[in-house]
């Protein structure tokens, strides 16, 4: 194979820089997993909790992301290469009158494990998310001929359609292909120029939507329990679960936000760009519980707190009874509702295929359109594996332990590999990496100011690896 070395891309305009990273941030946890905390952890004051965690832990490691991947201009795993280039680790000298005999030896860094760990977490993750985006193309493509409104019974519906060892199959490469598009396109041909489109489509469709739940009867219940704070349902598990979601809600330690910001220019203000994401993620989030929340009070049956099965059991029963009272509307809301879920996976895939097909491109120098196809098609291998986990598939176990592969691709990157890698994160940029490196990039070499960048050390420093071993260890189940 001959190899070449393509001349590294950037974000052509700052307006990019901002819609893909937030692109990256806005996924389906922001559209089904953050209703569902708020379901049940109490309503607003589980919102108010979250704001707080994203300000005072995500805002600060998504710096840290940006700062290593702006400063090296590479991959995920060669970022961490170059900063951590040092020195041999151990030196010995031997004297004699007959000779001196000196003997150099170089271990490599720990801090080097992170760069690969989050290019092999985006890769590891891509191979089951793709699996679930497929699910949001199916039932987009059931919105459209009318079934979701006409559904009889939701769960045995979605059970049928998910144990089928063919149709999922088909929508989950049928992303992967739409992602593959856009990437191999490269960054400012296809990752910008479809942030841009699918962006603000994104939030236009979440604002009509918002206005169509607020109008439906009974709606008004559930603006209550989110406008309402409850601070007595306030423990601990509400505070780990606020953490959680705002740590993993701004992809962070995936790798995506790091090579991201490797193509930022110079120019760039990390600060304000991250401050802009996470304001993007954090009103999408809440928006989307404006528009599942008071949809589901003004279904009496359907609650809250419905769990993970609320897109795709519970809300095409609020589908169905808006459509019995209003037949357009009720089908304008299941259409646009899952053209929204489409369009939040689809900027998340993107982000997450980037890592790896950038560390293939520049790690091995391959061409673009080499690189994305072997991640496209080792995605594809291994997301089969995980669809056929809910159909044939199902009674296979994991290291003798009854789990779906499926479920197995969640439990570790989700528990094991984002918590990890965000504690790595906070602790190479708070204590390995030089001071002044940080201040420069942050302040782009003192013309942006940066009055909290003492508060910011200190939070990665302390705060953070505390807050983030906490997470790790309640979503383990120990505390």
């Amino acid at each position: 194979m001959r190899r070449i070395m393509e001349k590294r891309a950037n974000f052509g305009s700052k307006m990019g820089i901002i819609l893909a990273s937030a692109g990256s941030a806005v996924g389906l946890g922001n559209v089904w997993r953050f209703p569902t905390e708020v379901g049940e952890n109490g309503g607003a004051a589980f919102i108010l909790l979250y704001v707080l965690c994203v300000l005072v832990i995500g805002v600060p490691l998504m710096i840290s992301e940006f700062v290593i991947g702006r400063h090296t201009h590479k991959n995920t795993a060669d970022a961490y290469r170059q900063l951590t280039r040092n020195k041999p680790n151990y030196h010995f000298s031997f004297n004699s009158k007959l000779s001196t005999f000196n003997f150099q030896l170089s271990i490599p860094s720990p801090w080097i494990f992170q760069g690969y760990l989050g290019v092999f977490t985006s890769w590891f993750i891509l191979c089951y998310y793709s699996v679930v985006a497929g699910w949001t193309l199916k039932y987009l493509f059931s919105a459209l001929s009318g079934q979701v409104t006409a559904i009889d019974d939701s769960a045995a519906y979605f059970t049928q359609f998910t144990a089928s060892p063919w149709l999922p199959l088909v929508c989950m490469v049928a992303v992967m292909l739409m992602c593959h598009w856009v990437i191999v396109r490269g960054v400012q041909g296809g990752i910008e120029r479809y942030s841009k489109l699918m962006m603000p489509l994104l939030l236009l469709i979440i604002a009509v939507l918002v206005v169509c739940s607020f109008s439906m009867p009974g709606s008004d219940e559930g603006l209550r329990f989110l406008f309402k704070p409850d601070f007595s349902k306030i423990d601990s598990g509400v505070v780990l679960s606020a953490m959680g979601q705002a740590f993993f809600s701004l992809s962070i330690a995936m790798g995506c936000l790091c090579t991201y910001a490797s193509y930022f220019r110079d120019d760039a203000r990390l600060v304000r760009t991250a401050g802009s994401v996470a304001v993007i993620d954090t009103i999408v989030a809440i928006m989307s519980g404006f528009i599942i929340v008071p949809a589901v009070f003004s279904v009496a049956e359907v609650a809250p707190d419905a769990g993970p099965g609320l897109v795709f059991i519970t809300l095409p029963n609020v589908f169905q009874i808006a459509f019995s009272h209003v037949p357009f509307i009720g089908w304008l809301f299941s259409v646009m509702f899952y053209l929204l879920l489409l369009l939040a996976a689809l900027t998340s895939m993107m982000s997450i295929h980037e890592p790896t097909t950038a560390f293939l491109l520049e790690h091995f120098h391959l061409r673009r359109r080499t690189a994305t196809w072997m991640v496209t098609l080792s995605c594809i291998a291994v997301g089969t594996f995980c669809s056929l986990s809910f159909g044939p598939l199902a009674d296979l176990s994991i290291f003798n332990i009854h789990i779906s592969i499926f479920n197995f691709f969640d439990f570790v990157s989700a528990k094991l590999f984002l918590p990890i890698g965000g504690i790595i994160i906070s602790l190479f940029v708070g204590w390995k990496l030089d001071r002044q490196l940080v201040y420069d990039e942050v302040t782009n070499h003192g013309t942006v100011p940066f009055r909290a960048f003492t508060v910011y050390r200190f939070i990665l420093r302390w705060l953070a690896p505390i807050a983030i071993t906490l997470i790790f260890i309640n979503e383990l189940g120990i505390l």
